[in-house]
């Protein structure tokens, strides 16, 4: 029979540092997730008021595990020195000051005399050191510095200028052999927790503390500005879409334009007057569009543009064209992309009635289906074949459009899709997210 076996001193501090890493490293994960915390992060330039949050933050968790190192003898969870100087090296001086001195208030009853000071003092640290160093420097403080950390050393010393990653190594390595020093000091007293081997401690030993120290303090900031990373990469695509938008409405203006002042060109010399009135219609319609920038307006406003453009048509082909609308009175303020159904029509009119024999009617309908707004543009004029109908959203600037604007803003599930029969007519739909809100994107 074997006895039970013990960790030796140096096992359990192995141990206690791995544990500290751990805690340290779900702390930052968990107060990122916070949006007001989150935000702090991204904007160098804080308020009191947004330091003040930061402090709190990070200071009510670490009260909370020196309190359980009091009372619990849960060594791993003090963070006292990581936790104040990552305050003042993130939020300023005063905010990692404030942190200290509410993570070190409790051991002061416990008899830990210098915890106080050396707690402000780290904070104090911190806040000095961002006042000096670039700020974007702090960000790019990594756990992995110590793979590049004898380059960076050898090319500090031969370009005689400052590495501020170095700098910010040293920093907590500092502070560490700071707090082993004192702590030995007055260990007989316990004026100050630290942890260490079982006396005599050896150099090895003390080197994996110190190293602990360090990535307690490079692990949350890797943290934190991965979250900055993602932040600014969302709002870059947020960017390059409202861009992507943008260019396409521009496509189809010119489109619309030309093609309409092509039609009044050919009516100029026939029928002077009603080349007139189109002329009338357009500068209106253009006026229109010219006084918004947004990308998306309600399907109301949409359709009233389009009344617009469908006057210019009806001028054109007289009472020959017919236009009926049947709008669901639920889709009226679903917002869609401004300029959607004029293509549609356009089309329907160019390509459907406009060599048809006779009369034309062109039906525009939108109804709510399963959580989505569905328009459909039909026309009764002389359809496509089925070969012609699989290349339509390959060439021309209308259609294609359309299919492009709606890809880019909803996702590669939303498309324009057509249906057609040859002598019957064609039917556009259009599928749209159901969204009231109107949430528009300007240029």
């Amino acid at each position: 029979m074997q006895g039970p076996q013990f960790l030796s001193a140096e096992q359990i501090l192995l141990t206690t540092l791995v544990v500290k890493l751990a805690v340290m490293a779900a702390l930052a994960t968990m107060l990122v997730r916070y949006r007001r915390f989150r935000h702090i992060l991204i904007f160098e330039r804080r308020a009191w008021p947004d330091r003040l949050v930061f402090a709190l933050s990070l200071a009510i968790p670490l009260t909370a595990g020196v309190a359980a190192r009091l009372l619990l003898h849960y060594d791993a969870a003090d963070l006292t020195l990581e936790g104040s100087f990552i305050a003042g090296l993130v939020a300023g001086p005063y905010a990692g000051a404030l942190v200290g001195a509410m993570g070190a208030f409790a051991p002061l009853f416990n008899g830990e005399l210098i915890a106080l000071p050396f707690a402000v003092g780290c904070g104090f640290a911190g806040g000095g050191l961002r006042e000096l160093c670039p700020k974007e420097a702090i960000w790019h403080f990594s756990p992995f510095i110590f793979t590049s950390l004898h380059r960076r050393a050898w090319q500090m010393i031969r370009s005689v200028q400052v590495d501020w990653q170095v700098v910010l190594l040293l920093a907590p390595v500092t502070l560490e052999f700071l707090r082993q020093g004192l702590g030995a000091r007055w260990s007989a007293h316990h004026r100050l927790f630290y942890l260490h081997g079982a006396p005599p401690a050896s150099p090895w030993m003390l080197f994996v503390v110190v190293m602990a120290t360090v990535l307690c303090v490079a692990t949350p900031i890797k943290i934190w500005n991965n979250a900055r990373i993602e932040h600014r990469l969302q709002e870059q695509e947020k960017l390059l879409l409202a861009a992507k938008i943008e260019a396409l409405s521009n496509q189809i203006n010119p489109h619309f334009l030309f093609n309409t002042l092509t039609s009044i060109s050919s009516l100029i010399r026939t029928k002077p007057e009603t080349a007139r009135m189109l002329i009338t219609k357009l500068s209106a319609l253009l006026r229109r569009l010219m006084r918004s920038t947004d990308h998306f307006v309600t399907l109301r406003e949409e359709l009233e543009s389009i009344d617009e453009y469908l006057d210019i048509e009806v001028v054109r082909f007289g009472p020959q064209l017919i236009v009926d609308k049947e709008i669901s009175p639920d889709t009226l303020d679903v917002v869609v992309p401004s300029m959607i159904l004029q293509p549609l029509i356009e089309n329907s009119i160019k390509h459907g009635l406009s060599r048809k024999v006779g009369g034309g009617r062109i039906t525009i309908r939108a109804e709510v289906r399963d959580g989505h707004t569905t328009i459909e543009v039909h026309d009764d004029g002389l359809g496509m074949s089925e070969e012609r109908l699989e290349h339509a959203l390959d060439g021309g600037i209308g259609l294609s459009n359309v299919n492009e604007r709606l890809r880019t803003i909803y996702g590669a599930n939303y498309s324009l899709k057509l249906t057609s029969v040859a002598g019957r007519g064609t039917v556009a739909i259009v599928n749209i997210p159901q969204l009231t809100v109107p949430e528009r994107v300007t240029a």
